[in-house]
């Protein structure tokens, strides 16, 4: 594909053309009734024509940058084979604005990332720079801290790992925890039997496998130990060897159950520890453990500490907007 810029004077308006050289992807790329055009349209206030296999893009001249890097890194994306849909979409319009990790020139965005995890049924891609960052300290890591609100994919990409891991055999089991209700585990007056009892706090998790890997593999996995899911009261007295270990919705641990979590870290393993500092729900907020742990482990060596905001929401832009309403300046 080659880029032909127009001439424009200083001040006015500007417009480039874009040239696409395999017509046939052009209706992948501009979705269905040019739904991903109209998008682009709206989120970066320009106007684009089509003609043939040529795009002409005309807007603000930063405006236009941005829509070009981002038709240029959704076509990338399809010659690879990747499906473009609204997460995408929305993820690649969202990175065209974001800095590098120097902070100093905008990231590109018109090259697919080059790290991804490949799973049974899917190949997730990093939909954010903190994404791409998390996928790295996910891949190199001993223990991960991933912090930030909802709709960030904190705990759908550790579950994405820790499936690539087993699928590879770097570990042979994976554990995935969270505290099973919000004020503790105090399960008895629930009605059903232990599994019934915690399932409806652990479904998430569940959620995620079914993602990943047929359902059959999940309950073959689940019934052969293979993958293990339970609350985190059940991690007591144990040492988590060859695993991969989520904890999710670390928030709503108190300080002395953080502790008991951490230390259960094994030889040959990797621990994610997933949750929102700013979410917590335990009856007295001041106990949470996950800002202690934070606190007392930010900067010891072997652990990483990956922050989201609103910005690397991935769900529907609106959550993104709620997101930055109640956490953004004067919240």
């Amino acid at each position: 594909m080659s880029r032909k810029p127009a001439p424009a004077r200083p001040g006015d308006r500007s417009r480039i053309e874009v040239v696409f050289d395999r017509p046939q992807l052009l209706g992948q790329l501009f979705g269905h009734y040019d739904q991903n055009l109209v998008a682009i349209e709206n989120r970066l206030g320009v106007y684009i024509a089509a003609r043939g296999n040529k795009l002409q893009i005309e807007g603000e001249a930063e405006s236009i940058a941005r829509a070009r890097d981002v038709l240029t890194g959704l076509y990338n994306r399809i010659l690879r084979g990747e499906e473009i849909d609204t997460g995408t979409l929305d993820a690649v319009i969202a990175m065209s604005a974001e800095p590098t990790l120097d902070g100093i020139i905008r990231a590109d965005v018109s090259q697919p990332p080059q790290v991804m995890i490949r799973t049974r049924k899917k190949t997730i891609v990093p939909r954010s720079t903190t994404q791409i960052r998390y996928m790295e300290a996910l891949a190199s890591d001993d223990i991960i801290f991933a912090l930030g609100p909802a709709g960030t994919g904190k705990t759908y990409v550790a579950v994405a790992q820790a499936v690539q891991q087993l699928i590879a055999g770097s570990v042979d089991r994976l554990i995935l925890s969270r505290p099973a209700v919000e004020a503790g585990e105090r399960l008895g007056f629930l009605p059903g039997d232990m599994r019934e009892k915690v399932d409806p706090y652990l479904r998430p998790l569940y959620d995620a496998l079914y993602d990943m890997l047929p359902t059959e593999q999940v309950e073959r996995r689940i019934a052969s130990g293979e993958i293990e899911i339970a609350p985190i009261a059940f991690m007591r007295g144990r040492t988590l060897s060859n695993a991969f270990i989520i904890l999710d919705e670390a928030q709503n641990t108190t300080p002395m159950q953080m502790k008991m979590f951490l230390t259960r870290f094994g030889e040959n393993s990797r621990m994610v520890v997933c949750g929102d500092p700013r979410q917590v729900d335990l009856p007295d907020i001041g106990k949470s453990g996950l800002p202690d742990a934070v606190a007392r482990l930010d900067g010891v060596r072997g652990i990483s500490m990956i922050r989201f905001g609103a910005a690397d929401v991935v769900r529907h832009p609106l959550v993104g907007r709620i997101v930055e309403a109640y956490e953004g300046e004067g919240a």
